[in-house]
């Protein structure tokens, strides 16, 4: 069996977890995120995204070297634009599910209808 860095630090997931959180803790970063999930994976030009957003030049810049650094994004050049992309579908999924896994875990009961995480 394969040993993961969860098996070896049960607290890697909250650390990688608040990392991706602080990644994502600013308004700007997060509409810029959002912006390029509803782009899908083909992405947007930084001109594009930055017309979509209202965060453009080195602020944009500066949030975009944040989410690359996390994981979430990803930059390329494509002939003279550079194409901006989400990439980190299944890490955003995993931040979600991190939330929600052990929801409700110390009431005892039943859930109520609708209330499953599965």
């Amino acid at each position: 069996m394969k040993t993961t860095q969860t098996d070896i630090d049960p607290d890697f997931d909250l650390v990688k977890a608040a990392s991706t959180f602080a990644a994502l803790g600013s308004e700007q970063r997060l509409r810029v995120l959002r912006t390029l999930v509803r782009a899908g994976p083909e992405g947007l030009s930084i001109g594009e995204l930055g017309g979509r957003t209202g965060v453009t030049g080195s602020t944009l810049t500066h949030h975009m070297k944040i989410l690359a650094q996390a994981g979430l994004v990803v930059q390329r050049k494509e002939g003279r634009s550079i194409i901006c992309a989400a990439v980190a579908y299944e890490e955003l999924r995993v931040l979600s599910n991190f939330l929600l896994r052990e929801c409700c875990a110390d009431i005892g009961c039943i859930l109520p209808e609708g209330h499953d995480h599965d």
